[in-house]
């Protein structure tokens, strides 16, 4: 058996044997690869990222323009760029440039008109009276006369009943004076008469004849009385109803007239208010305290169009928000009242996108508003509110000036959160109400 040879006493196998291969480097790997294994444990924050601006909590303190409700001729300005107002201060003064208002007493004029017209329609109300007055004497009359008339015709029926009585006793009398006459007649034929008595009942009969005449005549006058009497009280009724039919007539007319003239002076009152107004615009003033911004039309002499823009004004109280953009696909990850952090521009900030509570430089937000119609970008506009319970907002920042936001979702796992990123699937579905159940129960 061959005996065994001792390599190590060898220098060249000394120096190849014993040296230690990259060993250092080897445990920086090892070292480097746990630190790496611990990292992909650790928790991060899912997020939203977007971008947007700085605006105002609430619509009416927003920058704003002022326009004029009238077209105009720039007479003279009161204010500058960068000048603060009250609310109701005069900007500037404007002229009319419509010919129908250049008259410089149109107010007072419009006025005198409405005095005149209402003391027109005072006399149409006068005039109104005094044909109801008439009306109602017209009728009293009317019934005065008509009685009158009853009673004459009624007067004229007895004197036809008395004159027919009277008629009847003529006729007898005359049968009675014919018999007589008769008689004596006969007696005088058989001599037992004279002929001096014949001729007096001939005589009495005759006169009894044109007394029955007479009353007959009588008779047929009080009959034409009547008929007369019949006719003026029908005359009488046509006549008063023509005279309270006209009287009817002119007070209608009157009422007209008085309607008419109500109509033209709550239409002058009208225009008188509008003249008013219309002189109170010539006046552009501040709608709230602010900062004129910029005048978007200068000049004395310039000439505009009612609506269009004049001054640009910045309201000077206002609550600072943020507004910003997200993808459709990542709408149904926010809420209202979710947390977010905010990066003002021109602010200097380390961002750590997964660890919020590492970063420096950015501000807690929350969620106020989300747009539920897509904007003109292709993505959904969310509004953001300062977070009472984080820093306050620099009062240095300025509305319109960018921002970088990011909407804080679940905790998971880096390694989890590499995946997927790798496989590019959204975040986990966040369900506010249903952490604070989860929260809830662990207390």
């Amino acid at each position: 058996m061959k005996e065994k040879l001792d390599l190590n006493q060898f220098n060249s196998s000394k120096m190849v044997f014993n040296k230690q291969y990259y060993r250092t480097f080897n445990m920086f790997l090892l070292a480097f690869a746990i630190i790496v294994i611990i990292i992909l444990f650790l928790p991060w924050t899912q997020n939203i990222s977007g971008t947007g601006s700085v605006t105002t909590l609430k619509p009416d303190q927003r920058p704003q323009t002022i326009q004029s409700q009238i077209p105009g001729r720039i007479e003279q300005w009161y204010v500058q760029e960068g000048d603060t107002v009250e609310k109701g201060d005069t900007i500037l003064r404007i002229s009319e440039v419509k010919s129908e208002y250049f008259d410089s007493q149109l107010v007072s004029r419009t006025g005198n008109q409405i005095e005149a017209k209402s003391s027109s329609v005072e006399a149409y109300q006068g005039k109104v009276g005094a044909l109801n007055r008439q009306i109602i004497a017209l009728r009293q009359e009317q019934a005065l006369k008509l009685k009158q008339a009853q009673n004459k015709l009624l007067q004229a029926k007895l004197k036809v009943k008395s004159d027919s009585i009277d008629t009847e006793a003529a006729k007898t009398n005359l049968n009675i004076a014919e018999t007589q006459y008769q008689r004596t007649l006969t007696l005088q034929n058989e001599g037992l008469k004279a002929v001096k008595d014949v001729e007096e009942k001939r005589l009495k009969q005759q006169e009894n004849l044109a007394k029955l005449i007479s009353q007959e005549n009588k008779l047929l006058a009080s009959i034409n009385e009547v008929i007369n009497a019949e006719v003026e009280i029908s005359r009488i009724s046509a006549e008063y109803a023509d005279k309270v039919s006209k009287a009817q007539s002119d007070m209608y007319t009157a009422q007209s007239n008085q309607f008419d003239a109500s109509a033209q002076v709550t239409k002058l009152e009208n225009e008188y208010t509008n003249y008013k107004m219309r002189n109170d615009l010539l006046y552009v003033t501040a709608p709230q305290k602010g900062y004129i911004n910029k005048t978007l039309i200068g000049g004395i002499g310039e000439t505009f169009k009612e609506g269009e823009e004049l001054v640009s004004i910045m309201p000077t109280e206002f609550d600072f928000a943020v507004e910003t953009f997200v993808t459709p696909i990542d709408l149904p990850l926010l809420h209202v009242g979710e947390k977010a952090r905010v990066q003002f521009d021109g602010w200097p900030a380390i961002v750590f996108s997964g660890w919020p509570n590492a970063s420096y430089g950015t501000y807690g937000a929350k969620v106020v508003a989300i747009e539920n119609y897509i904007s003109v970008n292709g993505k959904y506009r969310v509004l953001l509110e300062p977070d009472e319970t984080d820093y306050k907002w620099p009062e240095a920042i300025r509305v319109g000036s960018g921002v970088r936001t990011i909407a804080l979702l679940n905790d998971v796992p880096i390694w989890f959160e590499l995946w997927r990123q790798l496989n590019s699937f959204p975040p986990d579905y966040y369900n506010p109400t249903a952490q604070k159940n989860a929260s809830s129960k662990k207390e």
